[in-house]
């Protein structure tokens, strides 16, 4: 039997659970994980200069590499730092746009652009990334000035959590604002992902979500 391709794939630490609950499900074993610091969203510049240091360091180790990024505000720099390499990431503005799915995601922004979103793991470090990576827990002041312009926190949800439901919801209270949740799953994930089409991304619903 032919070996599978190795895959390497640099991402987002925000995406660590998920992709490593896709490998597990679809047996992914040809794929090695390296994740860089969600924090490093809070400075998308310097994302591509990140990327860029794993890529030189990978060398020819692998047969293919696979960023898990989106663009995640980089104005298009992290896209030049990929062609470069001839690598390609995950398609779409930022990680909302591929855990929904294209389509879903401009039709949720077209019924409100004020749209505010939490992932699972947006919701389980919102204090360490919202609160206090904006510096809202020292002045509370700046939350009109930085969630003025939006009316709704969505929660797009990649498992069934009662639990993190409740903490999404205190988020939007915090945050003043109205809540909605969207169940996506991780199969919108696997599908941008694309890493092996003979692996069907199976469903999850809880297994996965200790």
């Amino acid at each position: 039997m032919e070996a599978r391709p190795s895959i390497l794939l640099i991402g987002c630490a925000a995406l660590a659970r998920e992709i490593t609950a896709l490998a597990k499900l679809n047996h992914w074993s040809h794929l090695t994980t390296e994740w860089l610091p969600a924090s490093l969203h809070n400075q998308p510049d310097r994302i591509p200069a990140a990327v860029a240091e794993r890529l030189v360091q990978a060398g020819d180790e692998y047969d293919e590499i696979l960023v898990a990024y989106a663009d995640c505000g980089t104005g298009g720099q992290l896209d030049k730092v990929l062609e470069a390499h001839g690598v390609r990431r995950l398609p779409g503005p930022h990680c909302y746009s591929f855990f929904s799915g294209g389509q879903v995601f401009e039709e949720i922004q077209e019924e409100e652009l004020g749209s505010f979103y939490l992932t699972d793991f947006l919701v389980r470090n919102f204090d360490r990334l919202v609160i206090r990576g904006l510096g809202l827990d020292r002045h509370p002041e700046l939350r009109s000035s930085y969630f003025g312009n939006y009316r709704r926190v969505v929660y797009l949800a990649q498992s069934r959590s009662e639990a993190l439901m409740a903490q999404a919801r205190d988020c939007a209270e915090r945050l003043e604002l109205e809540f909605e949740h969207r169940y996506t799953g991780l199969n919108p994930l696997g599908a941008a992902l694309g890493i092996d089409a003979s692996a069907p991304v199976v469903h999850e619903e809880d297994s996965w979500n200790a």
